[in-house]
């Protein structure tokens, strides 16, 4: 008995140090106030956890591999600990591609750039990620989530990409055109994702930035993002997302600055957005993904933010197989001289199907916009009209959208709606929407239904 007694009394001391070892996270709960029942969103609280700095797991300044590994060691060392934050000193640091672990915050000091490679080879190999609404095997995104809980990228540092590289695969030649084809195809006839593999010496289809994919309890606070191959933000198949005090600027194509896809319970706020492409583009899917994922773009509140460039404040589609509900869009501006389209833009067209419903923006100020305040438009296929013919056609119900208090200096149109004969446009609300100057009619329509202005 007495050798029994010491035995499990250092079995005790073991666990108990291993515990006190770990770093467990914390979740907290974030209340919205939207027009529509939105759940609480949960978001990791790493402030218990033990932070781990790149540089004691052997990062050098300029040394692409050294840091690299640094980024891996330190990732896994937070994850195995049950929480962690990884931490990024000041200073430039070159990196390959980082991929994110559960459980971990990374964390750049005020002062901290990390400078992300032009290499595609350091973006391989292929992971499961999506190109325009259709999931493919693709060059990984710069930082990479996938199937992770409770993770965030936090700090006043810099994440920024060298686009040497990129910059050319901008241009949509000929090989380029031919691939996305290929995917299109293949998505059509619904190929399993993995047999889907876009990595070729022609392909060129450029990785997203920063892709959440099918993760949860996800908090980006605070850092600054310089130039994207693609993509800036990418929530994709994600649920609990939290991106606020972030500042994105990136004028490459197709640079939008946040794409919640296929995504649930998002709030993005006090941003600030400089872009080539949208401010904000809400998606879900392309064709066959939306309709075999069946997942839509639901619960997501956009508030405080600020728009320096960018064709739209928010767009919603083209891509919106599975579906756009319940969005909140209130008390934005976009600053005066800021090239932009529309401040809400909702694009379909005659393969999309899904639906869009209950989308609400209220408070929002604008300068000179090129076109109009809101667009509703049933016919966008951009190069897609001539590259593929409809394998299936299915319309887009769009119904009850209201617009409060939204107030633009010089427009075109205060709203113009193109519906379709077989399935018109429904319920739209304009109250105390201006402009102090309108160029063409106030209001431009085409089968519309329960228009009130």
């Amino acid at each position: 008995m007495k050798r029994v007694i010491p035995g499990l009394i250092m079995l005790f001391l073991t666990a108990f140090a291993a515990a006190q070892q770990k770093s467990p996270v914390d979740l907290q709960t974030i209340k919205v106030k939207a027009p529509f029942e939105m759940p609480a969103i949960r978001i990791p609280d790493f402030s218990k956890c033990k932070r781990l700095s790149i540089a004691d797991f052997g990062a050098i300044q300029g040394n692409k591999e050294r840091t690299t590994q640094a980024l891996v060691k330190a990732i896994a060392q937070a994850n195995k600990n049950g929480g962690g934050v990884v931490v990024v000193p000041k200073g430039e640091w070159l990196t390959a591609g980082i991929r994110l672990k559960s459980n971990v915050n990374l964390h750049l000091n005020k002062g901290a750039v990390l400078l992300f490679s032009e290499q595609p080879a350091d973006y391989l190999p292929a992971v499961h990620s999506s190109w325009e609404g259709m999931e493919c095997y693709n060059y990984a995104p710069l930082i990479y989530a996938y199937e992770c809980k409770n993770i965030a990228i936090t700090g006043e540092g810099e994440l920024k990409a060298k686009m040497d590289i990129w910059k050319q695969w901008f241009a949509r030649p000929k090989a380029h055109m031919e691939s996305i084809k290929r995917l299109y195809n293949l998505a059509m006839a619904y190929t399993p994702v993995k047999e889907r593999q876009m990595v070729n010496d022609s392909a060129h289809l450029r990785p997203q930035f920063i892709q959440f994919n099918r993760s949860e309890n996800i908090l980006v606070d605070g850092i600054t993002i310089t130039n994207s191959p693609f993509w800036t933000i990418h929530p994709y198949l994600a649920k609990n997302v939290v991106i606020r005090n972030v500042k994105v600027w990136a004028h490459g194509h197709n640079n939008d600055g946040i794409d919640p896809e296929m995504s649930q319970n998002v709030l993005i706020e006090n941003c600030i957005f400089d872009q080539g492409d949208d401010a904000i583009a809400i998606k879900s899917g392309r064709n066959p993904e939306g309709w075999r994922l069946k997942i839509p773009s639901k619960n997501i509140v956009i508030r405080n933010n600020l728009v320096k460039n960018g064709h739209q404040l928010v767009a919603l589609g083209t891509e919106l197989s599975g579906g756009i509900e319940n969005v909140f869009i209130d008390s934005c501006t976009v600053v005066d001289g800021a090239k932009l389209n529309h401040l809400i833009f909702i694009k379909t067209n005659e393969r999309m199907g899904g639906y869009v419903k209950n989308i609400y923006a209220s408070n929002i100020r604008a300068g000179k916009i090129d076109l109009g305040i809101l667009g509703i438009e049933t016919d966008v296929l951009y190069q897609w009209r001539t590259l593929v013919p409809t394998v299936e056609r299915r319309l887009t119900p769009i119904s009850d959208i209201h617009l409060d208090n939204l107030q633009a200096s010089n427009v075109k149109f205060l709203s113009r709606i193109l519906g379709q004969k077989e399935q018109p446009v429904k319920n739209v609300l304009l109250k105390n929407v201006n402009a102090d100057t309108i160029q063409d009619k106030a209001h431009i329509q085409e089968n519309v239904i329960n228009f009130k202005n």
